[in-house]
């Protein structure tokens, strides 16, 4: 559990910088908040229309009487907007990147030199962003289903679903997020993946606390620079003692 809380104190190191390094942070509000107010908007519709959603796709339940099928469509209700809470969390994040690439490139940039000196930059190219992005929305959207699945489990799926989709979009945001501290560093997809996984607790510390801000009115908006700055804290502590400078260690012992 150690690793867990010091993965979730590198979101708190990253929101630290918007008093060091504040011009940057608030150009990282501008495609956050184009991007939130779009899906905002979905989620409103979704929410609106999603009683008919669940009717839908229960056609089975029609004949039923009435307290069953109410309760077998208020739990497909429910696994709906779970789901798509997941593929919000998960969009809003690609569309955020790629959109904001060039205010998010200086907000890490920004941190590296702040903590000590910037990696030699392997590139990470346009292209790459958007075959990337598309990759993240893919496999969100697989979290998304299977948050979903979880959520129709009797009694338990509302508690399954929402601890399942935390965790496992925790798990993506985290990679997703670190990937260019990562890429600057020569380290390819795999190897970035790998590395993640061999410090499991504390990529999901980190990835589970992002998460969870998500869900805090206008969260994800505020929180998008500093979890791009965290992230770049959370690929230093993982590519091995030689990257902890001096002045990760400062920053470290003054929170």
């Amino acid at each position: 559990m150690r690793e867990f809380f010091d993965g979730a104190r590198m979101l708190l190191r990253g929101l630290a910088f918007w008093r060091r390094i504040p011009g940057p942070m608030m150009l990282g509000l501008v495609p956050a908040a184009i991007v939130g107010i779009v899906l905002f908007a979905g989620l409103v519709i979704l929410s609106f229309h999603l009683p008919r959603l669940a009717e839908f796709v229960t056609p089975f339940a029609d004949g039923w009487p009435g307290l069953w099928a109410g309760v077998v469509r208020v739990a497909v209700g429910t696994a709906m907007l779970g789901a798509a809470f997941v593929v919000i969390a998960i969009s809003f994040t690609a569309l955020t990147l790629l959109i904001g690439e060039p205010f998010y490139d200086r907000i890490w940039r920004a941190a590296e030199r702040d903590l000590g000196g910037v990696p030699a930059d392997t590139p990470y190219g346009f292209w790459r962003s958007v075959g990337d992005g598309f990759s993240f929305v893919g496999r969100g959207i697989a979290v998304a289903i299977a948050a979903g699945l979880l959520g129709l489990i009797p009694v338990v799926g509302g508690i399954a679903g929402a601890v399942g989709g935390v965790l496992m979009t925790g798990w993506l945001l985290a990679d997703e997020l670190s990937s260019r501290a990562l890429s600057a560093r020569g380290i390819d997809h795999r190897a970035r993946r790998a590395l993640l996984a061999g410090n499991r607790a504390r990529t999901l510390g980190f990835g589970v606390a992002t998460q969870l801000c998500f869900f805090v009115p206008l969260g994800a908006v505020l929180i998008m620079p500093a979890a791009v700055a965290g992230s770049t804290v959370l690929a230093r502590s993982l590519v091995g003692p030689a990257e902890l400078t001096a002045a990760d260690q400062r920053s470290e012992a003054g929170g």
